[in-house]
Protein backbone atom coordinates (compact mmCIF):
# COMPACT_ATOMS: atom_id res chain seq x y z
CA UNK A 1 0.00 0.00 0.00
CA UNK A 2 0.94 3.34 -0.83
CA UNK A 3 -0.11 7.09 -0.15
CA UNK A 4 1.58 10.51 -1.16
CA UNK A 5 0.63 13.41 -0.05
CA UNK A 6 2.69 16.60 -2.03
CA UNK A 7 3.78 18.99 0.93
CA UNK A 8 6.28 21.00 -1.14
CA UNK A 9 8.17 21.80 2.20
CA UNK A 10 11.08 23.39 1.11
CA UNK A 11 8.54 26.23 -0.45
CA UNK A 12 7.55 26.77 3.49
CA UNK A 13 11.07 27.20 4.98
CA UNK A 14 12.27 31.13 5.90
CA UNK A 15 15.97 32.16 5.22
CA UNK A 16 16.89 30.68 8.37
CA UNK A 17 15.50 27.10 7.32
CA UNK A 18 12.81 27.06 9.61
CA UNK A 19 9.46 25.72 8.70
CA UNK A 20 6.89 28.05 9.04
CA UNK A 21 3.28 27.56 10.54
CA UNK A 22 2.03 26.74 7.47
CA UNK A 23 4.80 24.44 6.74
CA UNK A 24 3.63 22.74 9.77
CA UNK A 25 -0.25 22.62 9.31
CA UNK A 26 0.74 20.15 6.23
CA UNK A 27 2.58 18.07 8.45
CA UNK A 28 -0.27 18.06 10.88
CA UNK A 29 -2.89 17.43 8.05
CA UNK A 30 -0.80 15.14 6.23
CA UNK A 31 -0.08 12.92 9.16
CA UNK A 32 -3.73 12.95 10.69
CA UNK A 33 -5.21 12.37 7.57
CA UNK A 34 -3.11 9.41 6.38
CA UNK A 35 -3.19 7.56 10.11
CA UNK A 36 -7.31 8.47 9.80
CA UNK A 37 -7.51 6.50 6.57
CA UNK A 38 -5.12 3.64 7.62
CA UNK A 39 -6.08 3.19 11.14
CA UNK A 40 -6.97 -0.59 11.89
CA UNK A 41 -5.53 -1.46 8.18
CA UNK A 42 -1.67 -1.15 9.92
CA UNK A 43 -0.53 -3.15 12.65
CA UNK A 44 2.83 -0.69 13.21
CA UNK A 45 3.64 2.52 12.12
CA UNK A 46 6.83 3.89 12.20
CA UNK A 47 6.60 7.25 11.37
CA UNK A 48 10.09 9.03 10.28
CA UNK A 49 10.81 12.73 8.86
CA UNK A 50 13.68 13.48 6.38
CA UNK A 51 15.52 16.32 5.72
CA UNK A 52 13.77 19.14 5.68
CA UNK A 53 12.27 19.14 8.94
CA UNK A 54 15.63 17.61 10.40
CA UNK A 55 17.49 20.22 9.74
CA UNK A 56 15.17 22.81 10.05
CA UNK A 57 16.47 25.27 13.41
CA UNK A 58 13.02 24.77 15.38
CA UNK A 59 13.08 20.83 14.59
CA UNK A 60 11.90 19.81 18.05
CA UNK A 61 8.97 22.59 18.03
CA UNK A 62 7.75 20.99 14.94
CA UNK A 63 7.98 17.37 16.39
CA UNK A 64 6.39 18.64 19.79
CA UNK A 65 3.34 20.53 17.38
CA UNK A 66 2.67 17.43 15.20
CA UNK A 67 2.93 15.12 17.91
CA UNK A 68 0.34 17.44 20.14
CA UNK A 69 -2.55 17.67 17.21
CA UNK A 70 -1.87 13.83 15.87
CA UNK A 71 -0.78 12.03 18.81
CA UNK A 72 2.29 10.40 16.47
CA UNK A 73 5.31 11.50 17.55
CA UNK A 74 7.89 11.85 13.88
CA UNK A 75 10.99 10.44 14.60
CA UNK A 76 14.39 11.70 12.92
CA UNK A 77 16.69 9.72 11.84
CA UNK A 78 20.82 10.37 11.44
CA UNK A 79 21.73 11.18 7.73
CA UNK A 80 24.17 8.26 8.00
CA UNK A 81 21.46 6.34 8.76
CA UNK A 82 19.49 7.28 5.66
CA UNK A 83 22.56 6.12 3.90
CA UNK A 84 22.91 2.62 5.62
CA UNK A 85 19.03 1.84 4.91
CA UNK A 86 19.18 2.89 1.07
CA UNK A 87 21.98 0.50 1.06
CA UNK A 88 20.08 -2.18 2.79
CA UNK A 89 17.61 -1.40 0.51
CA UNK A 90 19.82 -1.44 -2.51
CA UNK A 91 21.42 -5.04 -1.61
CA UNK A 92 17.51 -6.50 -1.46
CA UNK A 93 17.05 -4.99 -4.99
CA UNK A 94 19.82 -6.21 -6.33
CA UNK A 95 19.78 -9.58 -4.98
CA UNK A 96 21.91 -11.73 -2.40
CA UNK A 97 24.31 -12.64 -5.41
CA UNK A 98 25.14 -8.79 -6.05
CA UNK A 99 29.35 -8.70 -4.73
CA UNK A 100 30.91 -5.03 -4.25
CA UNK A 101 27.88 -2.05 -4.27
CA UNK A 102 28.70 1.53 -4.02
CA UNK A 103 25.01 3.20 -3.41
CA UNK A 104 24.37 6.86 -4.49
CA UNK A 105 21.33 9.12 -3.29
CA UNK A 106 20.76 12.39 -3.86
CA UNK A 107 17.35 14.02 -1.82
CA UNK A 108 16.65 17.38 -0.89
CA UNK A 109 19.01 18.57 1.76
CA UNK A 110 21.72 15.77 1.87
CA UNK A 111 23.53 12.98 -0.21
CA UNK A 112 24.06 9.92 0.96
CA UNK A 113 26.67 7.54 -0.21
CA UNK A 114 27.58 4.17 1.14
CA UNK A 115 29.26 0.90 0.30
CA UNK A 116 30.19 -2.78 0.94
CA UNK A 117 30.13 -5.98 0.16
CA UNK A 118 27.52 -7.77 2.43
CA UNK A 119 24.12 -7.07 3.87
CA UNK A 120 24.91 -4.10 6.01
CA UNK A 121 27.79 -1.25 4.28
CA UNK A 122 31.09 -0.60 5.20
CA UNK A 123 31.05 2.78 4.80
CA UNK A 124 27.99 5.49 4.90
CA UNK A 125 28.02 9.25 4.26
CA UNK A 126 25.86 11.91 4.33
CA UNK A 127 26.84 15.74 3.27
CA UNK A 128 24.36 18.77 3.16
CA UNK A 129 25.01 18.83 -0.61
CA UNK A 130 21.44 17.55 -1.81
CA UNK A 131 19.48 18.73 -4.90
CA UNK A 132 16.88 22.10 -2.71
CA UNK A 133 20.50 22.51 -0.62
CA UNK A 134 22.78 23.78 -3.44
CA UNK A 135 19.70 25.35 -5.51
CA UNK A 136 19.19 27.49 -2.38
CA UNK A 137 22.58 28.18 -1.76
CA UNK A 138 23.61 28.95 -5.43
CA UNK A 139 20.41 30.17 -6.53
CA UNK A 140 20.02 27.61 -8.98
CA UNK A 141 16.18 27.56 -9.94
CA UNK A 142 16.75 29.88 -12.58
CA UNK A 143 18.69 29.60 -16.00
CA UNK A 144 22.37 30.13 -15.93
CA UNK A 145 24.13 31.58 -18.25
CA UNK A 146 27.76 32.09 -16.79
CA UNK A 147 30.12 29.53 -17.82
CA UNK A 148 32.21 30.95 -14.88
CA UNK A 149 29.43 30.54 -12.10
CA UNK A 150 28.85 27.12 -13.07
CA UNK A 151 32.22 26.03 -13.16
CA UNK A 152 31.96 27.69 -8.87
CA UNK A 153 29.50 25.32 -8.06
CA UNK A 154 31.11 22.27 -10.31
CA UNK A 155 34.33 23.52 -7.91
CA UNK A 156 32.82 23.72 -4.94
CA UNK A 157 30.91 20.29 -5.05
CA UNK A 158 34.25 19.06 -6.16
CA UNK A 159 35.69 20.01 -3.05
CA UNK A 160 33.45 19.04 -0.61
CA UNK A 161 33.17 15.89 -2.00
CA UNK A 162 36.96 15.13 -2.18
CA UNK A 163 37.11 16.54 1.29
CA UNK A 164 34.83 13.52 2.59
CA UNK A 165 37.25 10.78 1.42
CA UNK A 166 33.93 8.96 -0.63
CA UNK A 167 34.70 5.49 -1.56
CA UNK A 168 35.48 5.01 -4.93
CA UNK A 169 33.34 2.13 -7.76
CA UNK A 170 34.92 -1.41 -7.72
CA UNK A 171 36.09 -2.23 -11.30
CA UNK A 172 33.82 -5.54 -10.63
CA UNK A 173 31.36 -4.28 -8.68
CA UNK A 174 27.96 -2.30 -9.26
CA UNK A 175 26.99 1.09 -8.63
CA UNK A 176 23.14 1.72 -7.55
CA UNK A 177 21.39 5.14 -7.21
CA UNK A 178 18.34 5.33 -5.89
CA UNK A 179 16.85 9.07 -5.71
CA UNK A 180 14.31 10.46 -7.68
CA UNK A 181 17.27 13.03 -8.59
CA UNK A 182 18.97 10.48 -10.64
CA UNK A 183 15.67 8.36 -12.08
CA UNK A 184 14.44 12.14 -13.38
CA UNK A 185 17.60 12.22 -15.35
CA UNK A 186 17.49 8.54 -16.76
CA UNK A 187 13.81 9.79 -17.84
CA UNK A 188 15.12 13.15 -19.65
CA UNK A 189 18.03 11.10 -21.54
CA UNK A 190 15.75 8.24 -22.40
CA UNK A 191 12.87 10.66 -23.14
CA UNK A 192 13.65 11.15 -26.87
CA UNK A 193 14.32 7.42 -27.71
CA UNK A 194 12.21 4.89 -25.89
CA UNK A 195 9.13 6.61 -23.56
CA UNK A 196 7.76 3.24 -22.65
CA UNK A 197 11.10 2.18 -21.75
CA UNK A 198 11.81 2.35 -17.73
CA UNK A 199 15.16 3.84 -17.72
CA UNK A 200 17.69 1.28 -15.74
CA UNK A 201 21.43 3.11 -16.60
CA UNK A 202 22.56 6.68 -16.64
CA UNK A 203 25.95 7.43 -17.66
CA UNK A 204 27.99 10.28 -16.68
CA UNK A 205 28.58 11.76 -20.22
CA UNK A 206 24.35 11.84 -20.05
CA UNK A 207 24.46 13.66 -17.29
CA UNK A 208 27.09 16.38 -18.29
CA UNK A 209 25.02 16.58 -21.33
CA UNK A 210 21.98 17.52 -19.19
CA UNK A 211 23.56 19.79 -16.74
CA UNK A 212 24.17 21.71 -20.24
CA UNK A 213 21.02 21.94 -21.22
CA UNK A 214 18.87 22.41 -17.94
CA UNK A 215 21.09 25.31 -17.24
CA UNK A 216 19.97 27.02 -20.17
CA UNK A 217 16.14 26.79 -18.98
CA UNK A 218 14.55 28.71 -15.72
CA UNK A 219 12.67 26.17 -13.82
CA UNK A 220 9.48 26.51 -16.40
CA UNK A 221 11.22 25.70 -19.49
CA UNK A 222 13.04 22.62 -17.67
CA UNK A 223 9.31 21.52 -16.67
CA UNK A 224 8.67 21.75 -19.97
CA UNK A 225 11.72 18.97 -20.87
CA UNK A 226 10.97 15.67 -21.38
CA UNK A 227 11.24 13.56 -17.97
CA UNK A 228 11.61 16.54 -16.08
CA UNK A 229 8.60 16.81 -13.41
CA UNK A 230 7.45 20.58 -13.39
CA UNK A 231 7.44 20.24 -9.25
CA UNK A 232 11.12 19.26 -9.38
CA UNK A 233 11.69 21.64 -12.11
CA UNK A 234 13.24 24.32 -9.93
CA UNK A 235 16.30 22.15 -8.73
CA UNK A 236 16.63 19.81 -11.53
CA UNK A 237 20.14 21.86 -12.61
CA UNK A 238 21.33 21.62 -8.71
CA UNK A 239 20.61 17.76 -8.65
CA UNK A 240 21.98 17.34 -12.29
CA UNK A 241 25.25 18.98 -11.16
CA UNK A 242 25.32 16.97 -7.42
CA UNK A 243 24.84 13.75 -10.07
CA UNK A 244 27.97 14.63 -12.10
CA UNK A 245 30.14 15.61 -9.36
CA UNK A 246 29.06 12.73 -6.96
CA UNK A 247 29.63 10.25 -9.84
CA UNK A 248 33.07 11.93 -10.30
CA UNK A 249 34.19 11.78 -7.11
CA UNK A 250 33.71 8.25 -6.96
CA UNK A 251 35.08 7.54 -9.98
CA UNK A 252 31.60 6.01 -11.64
CA UNK A 253 31.18 6.50 -15.35
CA UNK A 254 27.83 4.91 -15.09
CA UNK A 255 24.90 3.97 -12.82
CA UNK A 256 21.77 1.02 -12.53
CA UNK A 257 18.63 2.98 -11.51
CA UNK A 258 17.23 1.13 -8.33
CA UNK A 259 13.56 1.52 -7.43
CA UNK A 260 14.11 1.34 -3.83
CA UNK A 261 16.08 3.46 -1.21
CA UNK A 262 15.98 4.80 2.46
CA UNK A 263 12.14 4.20 2.90
CA UNK A 264 12.04 0.64 1.36
CA UNK A 265 15.59 0.06 3.78
CA UNK A 266 13.11 0.61 6.86
CA UNK A 267 10.22 -1.12 5.74
CA UNK A 268 12.56 -4.38 5.06
CA UNK A 269 14.46 -4.03 8.54
CA UNK A 270 10.70 -3.86 10.69
CA UNK A 271 9.38 -6.65 8.46
CA UNK A 272 12.50 -8.79 9.11
CA UNK A 273 12.41 -7.70 13.07
CA UNK A 274 8.73 -9.03 13.09
CA UNK A 275 9.34 -12.14 11.49
CA UNK A 276 12.39 -12.31 13.89
CA UNK A 277 9.38 -12.39 16.70
CA UNK A 278 7.51 -14.86 14.98
CA UNK A 279 9.79 -17.08 15.07
CA UNK A 280 10.82 -16.89 18.89
CA UNK A 281 7.12 -17.71 19.74
CA UNK A 282 6.78 -20.71 17.20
Amino acid sequence: MSRKVRLQLHETLDATGRLDKSGVRSVQRAVAETLAENRGALPEVYAFATSVIRDAPNRDEVLAQVASATGTRLRVMSGEEEARLAYVAARHWAGERAGSLLVLDIGGGTVEVASGTSRQPRTAHSLPLGARTVTRTWKLDEAVSSKRRLAEVRDHLSDRLAAADLPHADPDGRVLACSKTFTQLARYTTAGRDRSRVPQRLTLDEVRAAVGVLAKNGSAGRGRLPGISRHRAGQSLAGAMVAEALMEACRATSVEISPWSTREGLLLERLGALRGKGSTRR
